[in-house]
């Protein structure tokens, strides 16, 4: 594990001005509280994985609590919890290996049952997770617009491609919006050090997530914003959820193709199975996938995006919970629907009741 003794560079040097008070131990508990939501946001891009990022913010309080009295306010307690945070999340990453999506584990396949393959494990994936506990409820709008856009699946996916130290860096500096020397101080580099880093990370993150930071010096946003919760989307948005709820629960292929874009890609983790296209989409979801007719959809805020919990048709009357789709969308169009199955996991996590009666 890392060592947890607080380093040199964050101990205070004797000056004439009074170091900024820091919390009484016994308000300590509140104070970490304040930076759970921002702090796990970090772990979970760093991560890939919304249940670990989870354990990683425990881990990082925990040894935040335990080395408090170690800390002499040099740096400021949010600088000292991000440092602590990288360095649980730097021993996790250590210890396995790349989350992916179903796209990174292969081509697309015909839309036939028998392509669907085994279940993989959980730690094979890149996971979802709840707006509201990642993404600030105010804010800069351009900031907030950045935080939206960089928990995306696609982006955390790119992600898990740089190594611990770009991948820190790229948060750091391009999320947080960190200077180059205060992020040097918290991983005990050079400036030159971070800067060669980050060069090396935007090259990736180009290449897998088409991120260009290059207007994010001056707080100017980068892509269109995608939205926290539903009150919250744009016309364009709130008209495009408003059609794919009504297509999927009518089951109406022709209005689905509508909206989809004609690369459009369909998953669903813990299968590596993924189809690309609207052909074998509507192939898959008219003869494998037919079950899902009678779906019930209840839309949720995940990834700074829109998705839905699906409940498919139970025996005796009702729905049942089948999957956390998670809908990916561009120009208007939904270029990706997500599919995650393992719903006692995830229906839990974003508050999804464990049935809908008629």
């Amino acid at each position: 594990m890392t060592d947890l003794a607080t380093p040199t560079s964050l101990r205070p040097e004797p000056t004439a001005t009074a170091p900024a008070p820091l919390p009484e131990r016994e308000d300590l508990d509140a104070v970490l509280a304040g930076h759970r939501r921002e702090i796990t946001g970090y772990c979970y891009r760093m991560l890939g994985s919304s249940f670990e990022a989870e354990d990683a913010v425990q881990e990082a309080f925990l040894r935040a609590w335990r080395s408090y009295d170690r800390f002499e306010g040099r740096s400021s307690l949010r600088s000292w919890l991000y440092r602590i945070a990288t360095n649980v999340c730097f021993d996790a990453l250590g210890a396995r290996k790349r989350r992916e999506r179903p796209m990174g584990l292969g081509g697309p396949q015909a839309p036939e049952a028998e392509n669907l393959g085994q279940v993989l494990p959980e730690e094979t994936w890149v996971e979802p997770v709840p707006d509201d506990r990642v993404l600030p409820h105010d804010g800069d709008p351009a900031q907030v617009a950045v935080g939206r856009e960089t928990i995306r699946l696609a982006f955390v996916a790119a992600l898990q491609f740089l190594p611990p130290k770009q991948r820190a860096v790229l948060l750091l500096r391009e999320v947080l919006r960190w200077q180059a020397s205060e992020v040097a101080e918290l991983l005990d580099t050079t400036v030159a050090s971070v800067n060669s880093a980050l060069q090396r990370a935007r090259a990736t993150m180009a290449a897998r997530a088409h991120w260009d930071s290059s207007g994010l010096a001056d707080g100017a946003e980068t892509a269109p914003a995608p939205v926290a919760s539903n009150a919250g989307l744009g016309e364009e948005e709130r008209l495009l959820l408003e059609r794919y709820l009504d297509a999927f629960e009518r089951y109406d292929m022709d209005a689905l193709v509508a909206i989809l874009h004609e690369d459009a890609t369909l998953s669903m983790p813990p299968y590596p199975l993924w189809m690309k296209g609207t052909a074998d989409i509507v192939t898959w979801m008219t003869g494998p996938g037919y079950e899902c007719e009678g779906s019930r959809m209840v839309p949720v805020a995940v990834n700074g995006t829109f998705g839905f919990g699906q409940y498919r048709r139970a025996e005796g009357g009702g729905h049942e919970p089948w999957a956390l789709q998670v809908i990916e969308t561009e120009d208007g169009r939904v270029t990706a629907i997500n599919a995650f199955l393992d719903t006692a996991s995830w229906f839990p996590l974003f508050g999804l009741p464990a049935r809908l009666d008629d």
